[in-house]
């Protein structure tokens, strides 16, 4: 004996959807008295076809048991023109019919077929609506502002607060927490210091996460790179803008008092918090716990040193992390030997054979690190004097200036972002008030350069003058702090060494 299969669905239950009971009910006036199976799916969306009861009515299906399959309608049993054509192909394949209960299909004819084709079109259609719909009001809700869930970052809790008359969530800080969150940035923001050593240096004080689990590089990573932490002031809008993020806020709005919520946003390619391209920036409603430079300082060499994190220093070499193959690329280690120069990078692509046909050369450690001691003090003799740390802004005028540049850059993007529907009294506006807006950039550029020149006079006083002379005594972890800071990376291969600086 063969059965009708009636089929019923609901994603959410809603007020104004159809129970799955409701369906079936139509369902079963089409069976006419005919025995029939059913089968339901609660919680499940149409787009695809892993729902359980579904797998199960196709198996049946394919076991002969099922005559002729009656929904409510077309969108209960797929929303997907892909999933529908297979289904279909299916029904033909062992003559199962198909009827939609109350749009009345029959598919023994070619045109109730080419009707099911055009309703399954449009079912496809309203659910790609239904998603960009989603998508645009989460879009809207997190630019002004509003919780979005997710994880609650290590050093805050969640709390109640009002946006724009909205009932929303806020971060509020764990004061506990963010001493630990406080220490690391400042931990991190010394060059000296790897994320290994952060992690080695927790563990040695009996410093333990307040939310149980242990410290590691990974977690510290995601820390030290997320804008939550920062008091965002001009500096990290600066920041954002240059490294290609898409600002939500004005210019005038970063005053330090608040942190920013990072978004993927709509163009962006990747997930991953190194490449700020496209990522949406918000200013978040809550307080910033890190200053602005310090944040900066991290999350800088964070970018940096994204390809090649070291967890741990060598203290074979102060090179050691810095030095490459030059034809394979991959990183030149040191080995000891019981010989007379005692130590010897090799390619880390042989396995530790001993020799590297990559470099083509012996490259003894003491020979390589005398020559680059060299280069880097021939390096910091072009500089006259150097600075401790990056000042802010020298004076308030100069910050007022910036701000302004700031306002100015964003104006100009606007306007010219309203060229392509632009009629020709609209361009000729756009055209002289981009044309004013340059002009006040220029002097504002000229006036601003003036203030740095001067503050900068004021202050070289303060300044460190015999940093070459200090070179000469440095100690090893000076060296290495000075390497990391100074060279991006070292080629060496037959016979040649290449440095590439980043300054």
């Amino acid at each position: 004996m063969k059965y009708d299969a009636l089929y019923g669905r609901q994603s959410i239950e809603k007020k104004d959807s159809i129970s799955v009971e409701s369906q079936l009910e139509y369902c079963r006036y089409e069976t006419h008295g005919s025995p029939y199976i059913e089968y339901t799916d609660r919680g499940f969306s149409g787009r695809n076809t892993n729902r359980p009861d579904f797998e199960r009515m196709m198996q049946d299906i394919r076991k002969g048991k099922i005559k002729r399959v009656i929904v409510y309608k077309l969108d209960r049993i797929s929303r997907s023109i892909v999933d529908f054509a297979n289904m279909m192909e299916t029904f033909q394949k062992y003559q199962v019919e198909f009827v939609s209960s109350t749009e009345k299909f029959d598919t023994s004819t070619p045109i109730g077929r080419a009707m099911l084709n055009i309703c399954i079109v449009f079912a496809q259609l309203e659910r790609e609506t239904i998603q960009k719909r989603v998508s645009d009001a989460y879009l809207a809700r997190s630019k002004r502002g509003f919780y979005m869930g997710g994880r609650i970052p290590y050093g805050y809790r969640l709390t109640e607060t009002v946006i724009d008359h909205i009932r929303t969530s806020m971060y509020e800080e764990i004061p506990e927490e963010s001493a630990q969150l406080k220490l690391i940035y400042s931990l991190y923001a010394d060059p000296a210091n790897s994320l290994g050593d952060i992690v080695r240096y927790l563990n040695e004080h009996g410093i333990r996460q307040l939310r149980g689990g242990t410290w590691n590089s990974a977690r510290l990573s995601d820390m030290l790179k997320n804008p939550v932490y920062v008091k965002a002031d001009l500096d990290v809008y600066h920041f954002f803008k240059k490294q290609g993020a898409v600002l939500c806020s004005p210019a005038s709005d970063f005053t330090g008092n608040h942190a920013c919520y990072l978004y993927q946003g709509r163009g962006s390619t990747t997930r991953k918090q190194c490449d700020l391209t496209d990522k949406v920036i918000v200013l978040a409603p809550h307080k910033g716990l890190i200053p602005s430079k310090t944040w900066l300082a991290c999350r800088r060499r964070c970018l940096n040193n994204r390809q090649s994190i070291q967890t741990c220093k060598s203290k074979n070499s102060w090179l050691a992390g810095k030095v490459k193959c030059g034809n394979c690329g991959y990183a030149l280690v040191v080995k000891r030997a019981k010989t007379k120069w005692g130590r010897y990078f090799i390619c880390s692509q042989t396995g530790g054979c001993g020799s590297c046909p990559g470099t083509g050369c012996t490259i003894y450690a003491d020979v390589l690190e005398q020559h680059l001691f060299h280069a880097i003090g021939e390096k910091l003799s072009q500089f006259e004097m150097l600075s401790d740390e990056k000042d802010a802004l020298p004076v308030p005028e100069a910050g007022k200036k910036s701000l302004r540049l700031a306002q100015i850059e964003d104006e100009i993007d606007n306007l010219i972002e309203k060229v392509g529907s632009a009629d020709s009294a609209l361009m000729k506006y756009i055209n002289n008030r981009v044309g004013k807006l340059d002009a006040e950039r220029q002097t504002l550029e000229e006036e601003l350069k003036l203030l740095l020149v001067d503050a900068e006079t004021e202050k070289k006083a303060g300044q460190i003058t015999d940093h070459v002379r200090r070179w000469e005594h440095s100690s090893f972890e000076d060296k290495q702090a000075v390497a990391d800071i100074l060279i991006k990376v070292i080629k060496v291969a037959d016979g040649k060494v290449e440095i590439v600086w980043r300054i």
